[in-house]
């Protein structure tokens, strides 16, 4: 029988067969199965982060100071310094390095899900162990590095929708490194790697099965922005059928 990262290795060789309505069809399936109690968690998470968030803030800036910040002339981006914006982009960088096990959580939810397996709250922060999230919060370091650096280069050619489709094209290409991370066990740079290589072998299919997802959860701003929050698992099981259908998990 072969490993897990054979099976991979051939994919990479020789490529796959893949069906949009299937996946789809297994993504929305799943999707059905966690989408209250995905959002329930995410929600509480946000709040809870935002409060801890602005406690920190304010507390290292001064109550006053902070109040002034956020006026909404400050924080207008012509008047933004640069050292500010520097500051913002690398605690948004971190801030998603720092999340990423418990979205990869998430898949992991959805897996359960599929499986008819218990989960847990517990579970949603499994990948917080030292193993998993030195890999995780690399991997998410590169990409958003990448992101960022690609979008700010075609940003300069002063058509903002360049960068836009720069940033998308970075994040469908590793719409797998997370999956493979914690149901493969691969590191970050091959997790990358891998993702790169598999979704360049069916990327229309791809591109469009994401562009869906992305159009789903904007959705769930129209009903009174919380609805975001129960949209969102969506993406979580888009990624775990993606990952499914390509790759599957062993009997």
């Amino acid at each position: 029988m072969k490993s897990n990262k054979d099976r991979i290795q051939n994919l990479k060789n020789n490529g796959y067969s893949l069906e949009f309505e299937t996946v789809f069809n297994l993504a929305f399936e799943n999707y059905k199965k966690i989408a209250l109690y995905a959002g329930l968690l995410i929600l509480v998470f946000s709040v809870f982060f935002i409060i801890a968030a602005l406690i920190i803030i304010a507390f290292t800036y001064g109550l006053d100071n902070f109040q002034q910040l956020i006026t909404p002339e400050n924080l207008d981006s012509k008047k933004l310094s640069d050292d500010f914006l520097l500051t913002y982009i690398g605690g948004a960088t971190l801030l998603s390095c720092f999340i990423s096990p418990f979205f990869a959580g998430l898949i992991k939810m959805a897996h359960f899900a599929q499986i008819d397996e218990e989960f847990h709250v517990a579970d949603v922060f499994e990948f917080y162990r030292f193993s998993y999230f030195k890999e995780l919060f690399l991997a998410t370091l590169i990409i958003s590095i990448l992101s960022m650096g690609f979008s700010s280069m075609l940003d300069a050619t002063g058509i903002p929708m360049l960068g836009f489709m720069a940033s998308l094209t970075v994040s469908v290409l590793n719409l797998l490194t997370i999956p493979l991370i914690i149901f493969s066990k691969f590191n970050a740079i091959e997790a990358i790697t891998t993702s790169v290589n598999l979704v360049l072998k069916q990327p229309l299919l791809l591109f469009a099965l994401m562009v869906i997802v992305y159009l789903a959860i904007l959705t769930g701003i129209f009903f009174f922005f919380i609805g975001f929050f129960f949209t969102l698992p969506f993406m979580y099981s888009m990624y775990y059928a993606i990952y499914s259908c390509i790759i599957g998990f062993e009997e």
